[in-house]
């Protein structure tokens, strides 16, 4: 199982935005199919630095066989998604793929606690919503700026999080790194409401999470790792609701 809980979140809330506007069997399908992406990726990781190191271990094998059978289940499900869409949504997997590639290369090299590995998995799993806002029909701008406004709220949180781990360790704070994210997050969320204006709320809500996220770490600062991860994945439940909502109302 993977260790990451921050990755759970950041597979999920992508998953749960499609669900709500795209309720439909192909949205079950394709949500199921990245939860098992998601999960074939550790033992993926292991194959991967294995063969980068010349090496063939018993936890090669099991890790082959498990990620085997979750990339074989994964992909029937993908297929069944195909197959039920009311339209075609295979554009943001070839967005997606490179920045799928950079993760695993990362990977490879026992390296994916990088911030560029970490960024590029969250923004390209988000590409789930928008594969299951098209599959439903909907409007590409749409699906673009749903996929941007979730990606906004990745990189918001992936920068301020490994920040606020890095004060947990005793490490020295890199506020300009922070202020980067946010800033970044801020622009492509302005960007998101000029492609598609239906995602304002979701736009909005994200600025306000970046607000939030600082607030809560100047007035109410924890020492307990698992503390920010459970702040994160409210905030990813708010964003993810508001921006649905923000969809579905207009």
């Amino acid at each position: 199982m993977p260790s990451e809980h921050g990755g759970w979140g950041l597979t999920l809330e992508p998953i749960l935005v499609g669900a709500i506007i795209a309720p439909t069997a192909t949205t079950v399908c394709l949500g199921i199919a990245a939860i098992l992406a998601f999960l074939a990726r550790t033992p993926l990781k292991v194959l991967l630095v294995d063969a980068h190191r010349g090496r063939h271990l018993p936890r090669t094998r099991t890790a082959a066989a498990v990620a085997t059978f979750e990339i074989l289940a994964a992909t029937v499900l993908v297929a069944l998604a195909l197959a039920t869409a009311s339209a075609p949504f295979w554009w943001p997997a070839v967005v997606a793929g490179p920045l799928v590639a950079v993760e695993l290369w990362f990977d490879m090299r026992s390296r994916s606690r990088r911030l560029a590995p970490e960024l590029c998995g969250a923004v390209g799993i988000a590409a789930i919503a928008a594969a299951a806002i098209l599959a439903n029909g909907e409007p590409t701008k749409v699906a673009i700026a749903v996929w941007l406004v979730l990606a906004a709220r990745a990189v918001a949180a992936v920068i301020m999080v490994r920040n606020q781990v890095r004060c947990l360790h005793g490490r020295p704070s890199q506020p300009a790194a922070v202020i980067t994210g946010d800033i970044t997050a801020l622009v492509v969320v302005s960007v998101a409401v000029v492609v598609e204006p239906v995602v304002l709320l979701g736009a909005i809500t994200v600025a306000s999470t970046v607000v939030a996220q600082h607030l809560l770490h100047r007035l109410a600062p924890t020492g307990r790792a698992v503390v920010l991860g459970l702040r994160q994945s409210g905030f990813g439940l708010v964003v993810a609701i508001a921006t649905a909502a923000g969809v579905l109302a207009l």
